[in-house]
């Protein structure tokens, strides 16, 4: 037998056990596999380029970029982790070794009760930054339509709600369809409140003082802690630094100096009555009548200056959120407050479990699905959200009155991939 003979055998070899391979395997994985070879072998005399759809043997191919919108979380699952479990482990046992020694430990700002001067600023930003962005979405809001499920809470922006079929959470219709009503405010930028400390170093808020200690916007009580002085709220601002011992902060400061008497500057009122304070200091930023197109573009900035600040606060200044539910404490520590209805409550007796916040807890995005065509009258269909993107829904707000969306939301728009008519999604490869 000559060597031509030879590998001319290998070579049919080789083929009949790929075609053996393939028989064993499922229809649907073969089918995958003959046109993931057609299309190979249609791209090397056929290019594909951005959003273009190629009409080759009956089929459309379509470059979709590789883009995992936020999942949403189980109820069963936990927030995932800032810093890894077992880098907090260790933390713990340096820190528990570190107690064992009866030595006096030089704390730094903010830890030891002083302010960090540098990021005064930042918060006096983050404030102002805040009521600039509450202003522009209400004036906005006056002319694109908000709409939310009254069933699940999910947004839509923009007029005729999408037809997709995402409602899937107790007492929803078993078409999964949702029940849209008229939105507001506070669907685009949602309240997550915090207690107000008086002393950060302070002990944590307990169980029966609930119903005693103020809560406010966190991202207020942030800014509040990083030096903003508010008269409705008033603070401890240490002079001197407190001290650790053996694990114990020990503050040599009086409890109560004489430039913090009882009782002034605070409003009294009971828990029942509702106080206008953050509403009313929101109404009193520029309301004078302007263009649509430029609020959206001083919204859209503000709300980029104010989460890029708040992220740079929350590296000095600690965070807290409950690793199941959207509980939040701005400080070194949670609070003891019993009233977690999440995942296993029951296992910890109503109490959070604390772990380190991120800035989306802080300043959460309520994803909505991007509408790229706003003069358009077809709504979202069902059939093609996997062609659709998303954006927050501050974000898409702004971005349908004329703002530009910044580099870091364009991939989720999804804008290099077509969106197929419905006559042709069926082939779509």
């Amino acid at each position: 037998m000559g060597p031509g003979r030879f590998w001319a055998l290998q070579k049919s070899k080789k083929k009949k056990t790929k075609v053996l391979l393939t028989a064993m395997l499922p229809r649907q994985t073969r089918t995958m596999t003959m046109l993931r070879e057609l299309a190979l072998r249609n791209s090397s005399t056929n290019s594909i380029v951005g959003n273009q759809l190629k009409h080759r043997h009956g089929f459309h191919i379509i470059r979709q970029t590789c883009t995992e919108f936020p999942r949403k979380l189980k109820k069963t699952e936990r927030k995932p982790w800032v810093t890894n479990i077992n880098e907090l482990k260790r933390i713990g046992r340096a820190e528990r070794k570190e107690r064992q020694i009866v030595r006096e430990r030089i704390l730094q700002p903010p830890q030891n009760g002083l302010l960090v001067k540098e990021l005064i600023p930042v918060a006096h930003q983050v404030n102002a930054d805040r009521i600039q962005l509450f202003t522009c979405v209400s004036k906005v809001a006056q002319s694109i339509a908000i709409y939310s499920c009254s069933v699940c809470g999910e947004v839509h922006i923009g007029h005729r709600p999408h037809k997709i079929r995402t409602c899937n959470v107790m007492g929803s219709a078993a078409s999964k369809e949702h029940c849209w009503r008229r939105g507001a405010v506070e669907h685009v930028l949602p309240l997550v409140e915090s207690f107000h400390l008086y002393d950060r170093l302070g002990r944590a808020v307990s169980h029966n003082e609930r119903l005693q200690v103020d809560r406010i916007p966190a991202i207020l009580e942030l800014c509040v802690q990083a030096g903003i002085d508010l008269p409705e709220y008033p603070t401890r601002r240490r002079v001197f630094p407190a001290y650790s011992i053996s694990g114990r902060v020990i503050d040599f400061e009086k409890r109560f100096p004489k430039e913090d008497a009882p009782g002034k500057d605070i409003y009294a009122c009971g828990f029942w009555q509702k106080r206008n304070n953050i509403s009313e200091d929101n109404k009193s930023a520029d309301m004078q009548p302007c263009d649509l197109q430029g609020t959206a573009v001083r919204g859209m900035e503000a709300w980029e200056r104010m989460r890029s600040g708040a992220s740079r606060l929350m590296e000095t200044y600690a965070v807290q959120t409950c690793g199941y539910c959207s509980e939040l404490q701005v400080g070194p520590k949670g609070h003891r407050v019993r009233n977690c209805q999440a995942y296993k409550h029951q296992m910890r007796d109503g109490q959070h479990a604390w772990q380190e916040a991120t800035i989306d807890d802080v300043v959460p995005p309520v994803y909505v699905w991007h509408v790229r065509d706003t003069q358009s009258e077809k709504p979202l269909v069902n059939g093609l959200k996997k062609y659709y993107g998303m954006l927050p829904a501050v974000v898409e707000l702004f971005a349908q009155a004329g703002a530009s969306v910044p580099n870091d939301y364009v991939v989720m728009m999804r804008e290099d991939v077509a969106v197929p008519e419905w006559d042709e999604e069926k082939l779509v490869v």
